[in-house]
Protein backbone atom coordinates (compact mmCIF):
# COMPACT_ATOMS: atom_id res chain seq x y z
CA UNK A 1 0.00 0.00 0.00
CA UNK A 2 2.88 2.46 0.75
CA UNK A 3 4.60 1.81 -2.45
CA UNK A 4 1.23 2.56 -4.29
CA UNK A 5 0.85 5.77 -2.11
CA UNK A 6 4.68 7.10 -2.85
CA UNK A 7 3.99 5.98 -6.65
CA UNK A 8 0.89 8.15 -7.03
CA UNK A 9 2.43 11.05 -5.01
CA UNK A 10 5.42 10.98 -7.62
CA UNK A 11 3.01 11.12 -10.58
CA UNK A 12 1.26 14.27 -9.64
CA UNK A 13 4.38 15.96 -8.77
CA UNK A 14 5.64 14.59 -11.69
CA UNK A 15 2.82 16.03 -13.67
CA UNK A 16 2.61 19.35 -12.01
CA UNK A 17 6.53 19.55 -12.74
CA UNK A 18 5.48 19.34 -16.59
CA UNK A 19 2.72 21.00 -16.55
CA UNK A 20 5.32 24.23 -15.17
CA UNK A 21 7.65 23.39 -17.21
CA UNK A 22 5.32 23.80 -20.59
CA UNK A 23 3.56 27.03 -19.13
CA UNK A 24 6.97 28.37 -18.78
CA UNK A 25 8.79 27.20 -21.88
CA UNK A 26 5.74 28.44 -23.82
CA UNK A 27 5.38 31.58 -22.06
CA UNK A 28 9.08 32.44 -22.83
CA UNK A 29 9.13 31.30 -26.07
CA UNK A 30 6.21 33.84 -27.08
CA UNK A 31 8.58 36.81 -24.85
CA UNK A 32 11.08 36.16 -26.92
CA UNK A 33 8.78 36.23 -30.16
CA UNK A 34 7.09 39.36 -29.30
CA UNK A 35 10.42 40.72 -28.70
CA UNK A 36 11.56 40.03 -31.83
CA UNK A 37 8.87 40.91 -33.73
CA UNK A 38 8.99 44.60 -31.76
CA UNK A 39 12.28 44.62 -32.73
CA UNK A 40 12.10 44.21 -36.29
CA UNK A 41 9.14 46.29 -36.17
CA UNK A 42 11.14 48.86 -35.25
CA UNK A 43 13.15 48.47 -37.86
CA UNK A 44 13.05 52.08 -40.48
CA UNK A 45 14.62 49.48 -43.75
CA UNK A 46 12.20 48.14 -46.25
CA UNK A 47 10.40 45.13 -45.67
CA UNK A 48 13.17 42.33 -47.68
CA UNK A 49 10.79 40.31 -50.14
CA UNK A 50 11.62 36.17 -49.76
CA UNK A 51 13.49 34.94 -52.65
CA UNK A 52 13.40 31.51 -53.61
CA UNK A 53 16.76 29.80 -53.39
CA UNK A 54 17.73 26.25 -55.16
CA UNK A 55 19.28 25.17 -51.57
CA UNK A 56 16.54 26.07 -49.43
CA UNK A 57 14.29 22.56 -48.93
CA UNK A 58 15.24 19.88 -46.50
CA UNK A 59 17.21 17.76 -49.32
CA UNK A 60 18.51 20.72 -51.79
CA UNK A 61 21.63 20.87 -52.16
CA UNK A 62 23.97 23.99 -53.86
CA UNK A 63 24.18 25.39 -57.38
CA UNK A 64 27.71 24.41 -57.83
CA UNK A 65 27.26 26.25 -61.25
CA UNK A 66 26.17 29.19 -59.39
CA UNK A 67 28.85 28.78 -56.81
CA UNK A 68 31.41 29.11 -59.80
CA UNK A 69 29.95 32.23 -60.98
CA UNK A 70 29.34 33.74 -57.88
CA UNK A 71 33.58 32.83 -57.35
CA UNK A 72 33.94 35.08 -60.61
CA UNK A 73 32.17 37.92 -59.31
CA UNK A 74 33.76 37.84 -55.96
CA UNK A 75 36.87 37.96 -57.47
CA UNK A 76 36.09 40.90 -59.93
CA UNK A 77 33.96 42.93 -58.00
CA UNK A 78 33.58 42.22 -54.35
CA UNK A 79 37.05 41.35 -53.74
CA UNK A 80 38.01 44.75 -54.46
CA UNK A 81 36.81 46.22 -50.54
CA UNK A 82 35.48 43.03 -48.86
CA UNK A 83 37.84 39.88 -47.45
CA UNK A 84 37.18 36.47 -47.27
CA UNK A 85 39.82 35.73 -44.46
CA UNK A 86 38.52 32.68 -43.62
CA UNK A 87 38.60 30.60 -46.63
CA UNK A 88 41.47 28.59 -48.22
CA UNK A 89 42.25 28.05 -51.96
CA UNK A 90 42.09 24.64 -51.72
CA UNK A 91 38.61 24.48 -50.17
CA UNK A 92 37.48 25.66 -53.14
CA UNK A 93 39.08 23.06 -55.10
CA UNK A 94 35.90 20.51 -56.26
CA UNK A 95 33.53 23.55 -54.97
CA UNK A 96 33.93 25.81 -57.79
CA UNK A 97 37.39 25.27 -59.11
CA UNK A 98 39.87 22.28 -60.65
CA UNK A 99 43.13 21.84 -58.44
CA UNK A 100 44.76 23.54 -61.34
CA UNK A 101 42.56 26.63 -61.77
CA UNK A 102 42.81 26.74 -57.80
CA UNK A 103 46.35 26.82 -58.10
CA UNK A 104 46.58 29.27 -60.93
CA UNK A 105 45.03 32.03 -58.65
CA UNK A 106 46.84 31.22 -55.56
CA UNK A 107 50.25 31.83 -57.90
CA UNK A 108 48.91 35.01 -58.31
CA UNK A 109 49.03 36.24 -55.24
CA UNK A 110 51.86 37.60 -53.52
CA UNK A 111 51.78 36.32 -49.83
CA UNK A 112 53.93 37.52 -46.99
CA UNK A 113 55.86 34.81 -45.65
CA UNK A 114 59.19 34.63 -43.31
CA UNK A 115 61.30 34.78 -41.59
CA UNK A 116 64.30 34.20 -44.41
CA UNK A 117 67.86 32.94 -42.89
CA UNK A 118 68.78 36.33 -42.71
CA UNK A 119 65.49 37.26 -40.43
CA UNK A 120 63.93 39.10 -43.39
CA UNK A 121 60.55 39.01 -43.92
CA UNK A 122 59.68 38.37 -48.09
CA UNK A 123 56.91 37.68 -50.73
CA UNK A 124 56.29 33.84 -52.59
CA UNK A 125 53.43 33.21 -54.88
CA UNK A 126 50.59 31.59 -53.13
CA UNK A 127 49.52 28.10 -52.17
CA UNK A 128 46.56 26.24 -51.95
CA UNK A 129 46.92 26.10 -48.35
CA UNK A 130 47.11 30.04 -48.41
CA UNK A 131 44.22 31.95 -47.10
CA UNK A 132 42.64 34.16 -49.44
CA UNK A 133 44.27 37.40 -48.97
CA UNK A 134 42.78 40.46 -47.58
CA UNK A 135 42.30 43.91 -49.84
CA UNK A 136 43.43 46.34 -46.85
CA UNK A 137 46.07 45.70 -44.49
CA UNK A 138 44.41 47.05 -41.49
CA UNK A 139 40.92 48.32 -40.59
CA UNK A 140 42.34 51.93 -40.53
CA UNK A 141 43.66 51.61 -44.48
CA UNK A 142 39.96 49.90 -45.11
CA UNK A 143 37.93 52.90 -43.56
CA UNK A 144 40.29 55.77 -45.08
CA UNK A 145 40.12 54.01 -48.62
CA UNK A 146 36.30 54.11 -48.27
CA UNK A 147 35.46 57.59 -46.43
CA UNK A 148 34.89 55.98 -43.13
CA UNK A 149 33.09 53.35 -43.43
CA UNK A 150 34.63 49.79 -43.05
CA UNK A 151 33.19 46.97 -46.01
CA UNK A 152 32.63 44.27 -43.42
CA UNK A 153 34.44 40.39 -44.32
CA UNK A 154 31.83 38.39 -46.16
CA UNK A 155 33.18 34.56 -44.84
CA UNK A 156 29.83 34.59 -42.65
CA UNK A 157 27.93 37.40 -43.68
CA UNK A 158 24.84 34.97 -44.85
CA UNK A 159 24.74 33.68 -41.42
CA UNK A 160 25.46 37.05 -39.44
CA UNK A 161 22.16 38.94 -41.08
CA UNK A 162 18.88 38.00 -40.78
CA UNK A 163 17.23 36.52 -42.86
CA UNK A 164 20.89 35.91 -45.03
CA UNK A 165 20.01 35.69 -48.44
CA UNK A 166 16.82 37.67 -48.90
CA UNK A 167 18.36 40.99 -47.32
CA UNK A 168 21.67 40.45 -49.10
CA UNK A 169 20.11 40.48 -52.48
CA UNK A 170 17.72 43.09 -51.46
CA UNK A 171 20.81 45.38 -50.62
CA UNK A 172 23.01 44.69 -54.14
CA UNK A 173 20.06 45.62 -56.11
CA UNK A 174 17.84 48.21 -54.18
CA UNK A 175 20.08 51.31 -54.49
CA UNK A 176 17.60 54.06 -55.82
CA UNK A 177 17.99 57.85 -56.11
CA UNK A 178 17.20 59.52 -52.44
CA UNK A 179 13.35 60.41 -52.10
CA UNK A 180 12.58 63.98 -51.30
CA UNK A 181 13.30 65.55 -48.36
CA UNK A 182 16.60 62.95 -47.57
CA UNK A 183 19.90 64.53 -47.30
CA UNK A 184 22.85 62.16 -47.64
CA UNK A 185 26.20 63.00 -46.73
CA UNK A 186 29.10 62.82 -48.52
CA UNK A 187 30.47 59.36 -50.01
CA UNK A 188 26.53 57.93 -48.91
CA UNK A 189 24.40 56.35 -51.07
CA UNK A 190 20.32 55.64 -50.65
CA UNK A 191 19.46 52.34 -50.27
CA UNK A 192 16.06 51.75 -48.59
CA UNK A 193 16.84 47.61 -47.49
CA UNK A 194 19.93 49.04 -45.48
CA UNK A 195 18.83 50.51 -41.74
CA UNK A 196 18.49 54.42 -41.89
CA UNK A 197 18.74 54.21 -45.53
CA UNK A 198 22.12 55.97 -46.14
CA UNK A 199 25.10 53.45 -46.62
CA UNK A 200 28.37 53.95 -47.67
CA UNK A 201 29.17 51.40 -50.10
CA UNK A 202 28.10 51.95 -53.62
CA UNK A 203 25.96 50.57 -56.28
CA UNK A 204 28.65 47.57 -57.17
CA UNK A 205 26.51 45.39 -59.74
CA UNK A 206 25.40 46.73 -62.71
CA UNK A 207 23.68 44.75 -66.11
CA UNK A 208 26.64 43.05 -67.80
CA UNK A 209 29.52 43.85 -65.40
CA UNK A 210 31.36 41.23 -66.28
CA UNK A 211 31.21 38.32 -68.58
CA UNK A 212 30.33 34.91 -67.15
CA UNK A 213 33.28 32.24 -68.64
CA UNK A 214 29.73 29.62 -69.52
CA UNK A 215 28.24 32.36 -71.36
CA UNK A 216 25.13 33.13 -68.82
CA UNK A 217 23.91 36.49 -69.21
CA UNK A 218 25.44 38.61 -66.36
CA UNK A 219 22.47 40.55 -65.52
CA UNK A 220 22.36 42.35 -61.88
CA UNK A 221 20.06 39.99 -60.25
CA UNK A 222 22.02 37.46 -61.68
CA UNK A 223 25.16 38.51 -60.47
CA UNK A 224 23.49 38.93 -56.94
CA UNK A 225 21.84 35.35 -57.16
CA UNK A 226 25.51 34.13 -57.91
CA UNK A 227 28.25 35.98 -55.48
CA UNK A 228 25.29 35.30 -52.65
CA UNK A 229 25.47 31.60 -53.35
CA UNK A 230 28.73 31.38 -53.58
CA UNK A 231 28.78 33.51 -50.00
CA UNK A 232 26.50 30.65 -48.54
CA UNK A 233 29.09 27.95 -49.49
CA UNK A 234 31.55 29.87 -47.79
CA UNK A 235 29.65 30.00 -44.96
CA UNK A 236 28.77 26.44 -44.78
CA UNK A 237 30.90 24.47 -47.22
CA UNK A 238 29.52 21.35 -45.33
CA UNK A 239 26.50 21.94 -46.56
CA UNK A 240 25.67 19.60 -48.85
CA UNK A 241 27.43 16.99 -47.23
CA UNK A 242 25.25 17.77 -43.95
CA UNK A 243 21.95 17.32 -46.05
CA UNK A 244 23.67 13.85 -47.35
CA UNK A 245 23.91 12.52 -44.08
CA UNK A 246 20.82 13.59 -42.51
CA UNK A 247 18.56 11.81 -45.87
CA UNK A 248 20.98 8.60 -45.01
CA UNK A 249 20.17 8.87 -40.84
CA UNK A 250 16.24 9.17 -41.79
CA UNK A 251 16.53 6.08 -43.96
CA UNK A 252 18.03 4.01 -41.48
CA UNK A 253 16.08 5.60 -38.14
CA UNK A 254 12.94 4.38 -40.43
CA UNK A 255 13.98 0.86 -40.87
CA UNK A 256 15.01 0.53 -37.32
CA UNK A 257 11.70 1.77 -36.26
CA UNK A 258 10.22 -1.01 -38.24
CA UNK A 259 12.50 -3.20 -36.73
CA UNK A 260 11.67 -1.86 -33.09
CA UNK A 261 7.86 -1.43 -33.79
CA UNK A 262 7.77 -5.59 -34.56
CA UNK A 263 9.88 -6.69 -31.85
CA UNK A 264 7.52 -4.73 -29.65
CA UNK A 265 4.42 -6.30 -30.74
CA UNK A 266 6.54 -9.75 -30.93
CA UNK A 267 8.27 -9.42 -27.12
CA UNK A 268 4.51 -8.21 -25.94
CA UNK A 269 2.05 -10.28 -27.68
CA UNK A 270 1.76 -13.25 -25.02
CA UNK A 271 1.28 -10.87 -22.21
CA UNK A 272 -1.48 -8.21 -24.09
CA UNK A 273 -3.07 -11.13 -25.51
CA UNK A 274 -3.63 -13.08 -22.78
CA UNK A 275 -6.77 -13.73 -20.87
CA UNK A 276 -6.93 -13.89 -16.88
CA UNK A 277 -10.16 -15.84 -16.08
CA UNK A 278 -11.76 -16.27 -12.40
CA UNK A 279 -13.96 -18.50 -11.09
CA UNK A 280 -16.06 -16.89 -8.11
CA UNK A 281 -17.61 -20.60 -7.24
CA UNK A 282 -14.15 -22.06 -6.88
CA UNK A 283 -13.23 -18.97 -3.90
CA UNK A 284 -17.02 -20.01 -2.11
CA UNK A 285 -16.13 -23.66 -2.13
CA UNK A 286 -12.63 -22.73 -0.27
Amino acid sequence: MKFFQAASRWSKNHKFFLTSFGVLAGGGSSLIYALEQSIHASNDAAHVAKQKWNHNGWFDTLDHASVRRGWEVYKNVCAACHSIEYLAYRELVGACLTEDEAKAEAAEQLIDDGPDETGAMFKRPGKLSDLLPKPYPNEEAARYANGGAYPPDLTYITQARIDGENYIFALLTGYMDPPAGVQLAENQHYNPYFPGGAIGMAQALYDEIIEYEDGTPATQSQCAKDVITFLKWCAEPEHDTRKLFAMKAFTVLGVLNLVVWYLHRHYWSVLKTRKILQNPKSLFKK
